[in-house]
């Protein structure tokens, strides 16, 4: 995991294109310090494996999926990359939670500098738009930055602007980022798990395993089984039976007429 807090610039050595993949050179004097065979290095916000590492250089392959959903294949020899290696588990999250897990591209669509600052307003895919929220938190070529604003229907489309500080300028590519480049982008991954168990996923009933859409009321008739639970809140509705073995709790209003059943024991 990666909190999105770019460690250096580095510089693509070299990119051998193969039939569905291709393996990429990064020299990157601080990020390999430490590296060795196997260890995982963000290069532009997408996480890479290490399969060789010789002095300030380290290799990675990059497969056909990640050639297609990042920019990766633009890169050439000389092109500069964010490089982050992963938070230790005792380390801070100075940004925010990034897999390294590259949603998609977006595009640089303009550049509004500030006295010290610029404005960069980003396109991005209608599919990740959901995603993004004010004062929210995304990944740009690896650069953990918060959402100024958002449009959803504006003249470019789905867009965001985000406000780049002197040391994300300087220290980071964005600050070279011209319009019409393409820029990595990784949403946030709590929101989309979010959305997934909340909102997309099927609902599987806890007894029998049959699935049912969030929100899908019980049908009258719907036997309920020893062992079924109540949710705290649940009010009974007036005329329901209470049967005899059915627990009251403390504070439980009986009402006139509501029919009580004796055991045999009682008669």
């Amino acid at each position: 995991m990666f909190t999105g807090i770019v460690e250096e610039l580095g510089e693509v050595v070299a990119l051998r294109p193969g039939a569905e993949s291709a393996r990429i050179t990064v020299r990157g004097p601080l990020v390999t310090g430490d590296a060795s065979h196997g260890a995982s290095i963000a290069v532009n916000g997408v996480c890479l494996t290490v399969v060789d590492q010789q002095g300030d250089t380290f290799t990675a392959d990059v497969m056909l999926e990640t050639l297609r959903r990042t920019s990766l294949a633009g890169l050439g020899p000389g092109t500069e990359v964010n490089l982050e290696r992963p938070v230790p588990a005792a380390g801070r999250l100075g940004g925010h939670v990034v897999q390294g897990h590259v949603d998609g591209t977006g595009t640089v669509l303009e550049r509004v500098p500030g006295d010290r600052w610029e404005v960069v307003r980003i396109g991005l895919p209608a599919r990740l738009a959901r995603y993004v929220v004010e004062k929210g938190s995304i990944a740009v070529d690896g650069v953990s930055l918060t959402v100024a604003t958002v449009e959803d229907d504006g003249p470019h489309g789905c867009t965001f602007t985000v406000s780049l500080i002197p040391e994300t300028l300087a220290r980071t590519t964005l600050g070279r980022r011209t319009v019409g480049e393409p820029v990595n982008l990784e949403v946030d991954v709590l929101a989309k798990y979010l959305e997934r168990l909340v909102g997309a996923a099927a609902v599987v009933h806890p007894r029998t395993g049959d699935p049912g859409e969030a929100g899908d009321p019980a049908s009258a008739g719907d036997p309920v089984e020893a062992g079924d639970l109540a949710e705290a809140g649940d009010l009974a509705e007036a005329g329901d039976p209470v049967e005899a073995g059915d627990p009251v709790e403390a504070g439980d209003p009986v009402e006139a007429a509501d029919p009580v059943e004796l055991s045999e024991e009682s008669r």
